[in-house]
């Protein structure tokens, strides 16, 4: 009966239009089950005057072995947009690589025609304090119902299909594509990182389009986007600039709901928000997600479509997907995992398989009644089919039930500005006077970006109320994270709270009337930085900016020096050097403190140089020295990017004073060492004419394999030579397997041990080592990175060891360990001797995905005065 009624939408319509016979033909031979197929994409209009994917494209969406590159995603869109007015495409601004971003809006001709209007009634619902009459508003608005593909470029389905769904919007006719089309703004991103997703499809053209199955199936590229790869879904603070141009994008048309388009495990799982919860999103959403996923998988499972599930995946902790930016402000995110073969192949997939064990995805349960097959042959026309099925089916829902969607949205802003009013904290204040202004501007910046208010008092006090739209943001970002279940897991970190993380002082207003000040809105917090006193020496004071190694590399030609010591309110590490103009010019622009003097304190001091610095990375794991090499590139700090190939030549201490390691290849040793086993198969990456987007940020004939033993005994010739190497994170197991380091040992946790990214309280043991210039307390705030346990003797340890772990649940600053005793006695960095060279082995990571600033400085400085301790 449930089929017979959808057909009931679909058959007026289809009896009225001509139908394209070769599309049918063909999606039928590219099926490679009846089952996989459903009658709302079994068929496709054909209309005169506008393109089908076919037309443009030259081959329907699902073709075997056919992918599209991105520059012909975006010109198809355009031109759906010039043969039809029921599509309007924006551009969201460039990327890294200057590609255009676009999202095609589609409706009916006269919503299309006012967009700006929506958008305006859409702003109203968005800020109840300006709304007086929100009845009105809803009964004149239409809801936009967000579908973004291609955030990660291995998984290939959803651009493709965005194509075809395009298509069908705009030109298929009958009640149910009418129904969306009068009461639906859909809003179409056909790749949310257009630089990946142009340089995956080359990647698969030029070494993957020969993949029979998965045992066989060669990785891809070493990069999608500039710096990260899957991260891109993990940028909490939106420090890349694709990720904070869709920011702004959905800040300016606040699409009450997103749906973002994922591949991954068998066959369609739809996001019903499992636990943990986030306390702090609106009650209302998490009645929303399972209506909606449930929804979908009875609508699909009444078309006959086995593997479609819900509930058992992601869960609802974590704000930092970029899908979120719906739910952090009061929208709605959704979100697909439909199967994928990375690429165009049709391809043998073992559903039930180790690594899908742990899903389940071949069982029955109650949230997946109909479960997918143990074994399936699987094509990119497959996953369209069951993509496109589900999209449809939710926007069926949607444009049944605008209105409902449409009150929620208004409710979650009104319920975030009255829970503001009425529950404790009623905000946050950012106390003036904080001794370094260049964090708290990052933090107060890093919140604007995110649409919360902030307001500064006439003392110079910031203040963040929690009675605005977006308050419940705001208290999910500064609030310490406290894990609501010990039995439960979760599927990304568990604390993340910024004043922590960014060591600014944030205080909670829990009294009412404190915020009854006078205050002025802040749009962007830039400090300028002073400079006091005369005198012909610059003293800049280290109080912890990130910026202090800006400075020395602006300033490349001037000498410097270091204060060792403390020297009345000259803190150690506080950099001297001449006064002139161009000094003082930086550091007025670095918003650093300094004080000019006839006369050097009689402290002991150093010079200070930058090192000649190589960051190291595999080819088959760059995304955390991604994160590295935009944190150093984001301070300027000058670096080559070298791989397994320089490595070999040898020489490495003629070039280089410091080798970085970041953390890489699953945290191993090994990983490190051997990289990537292509089974006997070459990879290239290096740009050609037929693959332009190839040899980015790098370039190799061969990423298979890695610097081998012979790299390790360079790596050995260049510290006993007297250099550098410093090692984050997993990277830190490299020294102590191979003997870089011959008294320091890494091994991992055991048994029930648990730490999913909490923020713990490291005790500085060594306060007078130049890493810690700048830090003023006895413990820094680190993120538990999973990176190894490291052991020495006793002796060892108290020479050695600079910083160490906190054991009991004290130490947990926000979010969840579990068997936190375990790290009893070790080392969270050490500085170890090797002949004429040292090892800074991190076990932390100090540069994870932009947010542990509080960590950075330590980096910095030992980059700084790498060859200054004594």
């Amino acid at each position: 009966m449930r089929l017979m009624l959808g057909l009931a939408l679909l058959l007026p319509a289809m009896a009225q239009q001509t139908m394209d016979a070769d599309f049918a033909k063909s999606v039928k031979e590219f099926t490679t089950k009846p089952e996989f197929m459903s009658p709302l994409v079994d068929h496709l209009p054909k209309v005169p005057g506008i393109p089908t994917p076919k037309d443009f494209l030259g081959y329907h969406v699902g073709t075997p072995k056919k992918l599209t590159r991105y520059a012909d995603i975006v010109k198809y869109l355009r031109a759906l947009e010039k043969a039809s007015k029921r599509i309007k495409v924006f551009s969201a601004g460039q990327t890294d690589e200057g590609r255009e971003m676009i999202a095609g809006m589609v409706g009916d001709e006269a919503t299309i025609a006012s967009l700006e209007t929506y958008r305006g009634y859409l702003a109203q619902l968005a800020d109840p304090r300006k709304t007086t009459d929100a009845a009105a508003v809803i009964a004149k608005a239409k809801p936009i119902y967000q579908l973004t593909g291609g955030l990660h470029a291995s998984e290939t389905g959803s651009p493709e299909m965005l194509m075809e769904l395009a298509y069908r919007l705009v030109a298929e006719e009958g009640a149910l594509y009418s129904q969306i089309r009068q009461n639906l703004i859909v809003s179409i991103v056909p790749a949310l990182e257009p630089d990946g997703q142009e340089r995956y499809t080359d990647w698969y053209y030029r070494h993957k389009i020969n993949d029979t199955s998965e045992d066989d199936a060669l990785p891809g590229p070493p990069y999608w986007g500039k710096y990260v790869l899957h991260d891109n879904n993990r940028d909490m603070h939106y420090s890349q600039i694709v990720m904070r141009n869709w920011l702004k994008f959905y800040l300016q048309w606040k699409a009450p709901i997103v749906h973002d388009l994922h591949e991954s495990v068998p066959v369609l799982y739809t996001f019903s928000g499992q636990p943990p919860h986030n306390p702090n999103l609106d009650p209302i959403l998490y009645a929303e997600l399972p209506w909606f996923a449930n929804y979908e998988m009875t609508k699909m499972i009444g078309y006959g479509m086995p593997g479609v599930w819900t509930h058992a995946f992601v869960d609802m902790w974590s704000v930092g997907y970029l899908g979120f930016m719906a739910s952090n402000h009061n929208g709605m995110l959704r979100m697909y995992e439909t199967y994928g073969n990375g690429g165009a192949n049709t391809m043998k997939r073992k559903v039930q398989s180790s690594e899908n064990d742990r899903f389940g995805a071949a069982n029955r349960q109650w949230y997946r009644p109909f479960p997918a097959y143990k074994d399936v042959e699987w094509s990119l026309r497959n996953n369209t089919n069951y993509m496109q099925t589900g999209v449809l089916s939710a926007l069926e829902l949607a444009s049944a039930n605008s209105k409902t969607i449409l009150d929620n949205f208004y409710r979650k802003s009104f319920n975030a500005v009255e829970a503001g009013k009425k529950e404790a904290p009623y905000g946050w204040s950012i106390p003036a006077g904080q001794r370094d202004q260049t964090r708290v501007a990052l933090l107060i910046n890093t919140l604007r970006l995110q649409g919360i208010e902030v307001s500064t008092k006439a003392d110079g006090t910031f203040l963040i109320r929690r009675d605005q739209p977006y308050g419940r943001l705001a208290k999910s970002l500064l609030e310490k994270q406290v894990y609501p279940d010990p039995s439960l897991r979760t599927y990304d970190d568990t604390g993340w709270t910024m004043g922590t993380q960014f060591q600014v002082d944030v205080k909670e207003v829990n009294e009412k009337g404190q915020l009854d000040v006078p205050t002025q809105p802040v749009n962007t917090y830039d400090p300028r930085g002073s400079v006091t006193g005369q005198g012909q020496h610059l003293v800049v004071l280290h109080n912890g900016a990130h910026s202090m190694i800006t400075l020395r590399a602006r300033l490349k030609s001037a000498k410097f020096e270091a204060l060792e010591k403390t020297w009345g309110d000259l803190p150690a590490g506080s950099l001297i050097t001449a006064n002139t103009a161009a000094a003082r010019e930086q550091v007025e622009k670095l918003g650093l403190v300094a004080k000019v003097m006839p006369e050097l304190p009689d402290v002991p001091r150093h010079a200070v140089d930058l090192p000649r610095l190589a960051v190291y990375s595999t080819w088959g794991s760059t995304q955390e020295v991604g994160w590295v090499r935009h944190a150093l590139d984001s301070f300027e700090v000058p670096y080559d990017l070298i791989f397994k190939e320089r490595v070999k030549k040898g020489n490495l201490r003629g070039d280089y004073d410091v080798v970085l390691i970041p953390n890489q290849r699953g945290g191993s040793a090994k990983g490190i060492v051997f990289d990537i086993d292509c089974k006997g198969r070459s990879m290239a990456y290096t740009k050609t004419a037929d693959f332009k987007s190839l040899g980015m940020y790098g370039e190799t004939e061969e990423m298979c394999g890695g610097m081998g033993l012979e790299g390790v005994v360079e790596f050995e010739k260049f510290v006993t030579g007297g250099g550098v190497m410093i090692t984050l994170a997993g990277a830190s197991t490299l020294p102590a397997e191979f003997g870089l380091v011959r008294r320091v040992e890494a091994s991992r946790p055991v048994g029930t041990f648990y730490a999913p990214g909490p923020i713990l309280d490291a005790e500085i043991e060594k306060p007078s080592h130049p890493m810690f210039y700048g830090y003023t307390a006895k413990t820094v705030a680190i993120r538990y990175a999973n990176g190894p346990l490291l052991y020495a003797s006793e002796q060892d340890r108290q020479k050695w060891s600079l910083l160490k772990y906190p054991f009991t649940e004290k130490g947990i600053l926000s979010g969840h360990i579990q068997g936190i005793g375990q790290l009893k006695d070790h080392p969270a960095v050490m500085d170890v001797p090797s002949g004429k060279g040292r090892v800074v082995m991190f076990a932390t990571n100090p540069c994870y995905r932009w947010q542990t600033h509080s960590e950075f400085a330590m980096l910095f400085n030992s980059l700084l005065h790498f060859d200054d301790v004594k």
